[in-house]
């Protein structure tokens, strides 16, 4: 099993943060869309921490080195 969060490419909207965050931990991607919206309108620390987060988060390997 892979325990890393990675950006998804496969179901994104802006960068893939949110899709990565829903395919890591197995639930939908439009949950945490949601919560994602109502923090940057609460508090409006969710803008920076998507940015932090787009910039962390490793993009998926095209190449897979583990089953070689």
């Amino acid at each position: 099993m892979d325990e890393r969060i990675y950006l998804s490419t496969t179901n994104k909207k802006i960068a893939g943060v949110c899709g990565g965050i829903g395919e890591y931990f197995g639930i939908d991607p439009t949950v945490i869309r949601l919560l994602w919206v109502l923090t940057i309108f609460l508090d409006g620390i969710g803008i920076l921490a998507y940015f932090i987060a787009w910039i962390v988060m490793p993009r998926r390997s095209k190449c897979n080195y583990n089953n070689w």
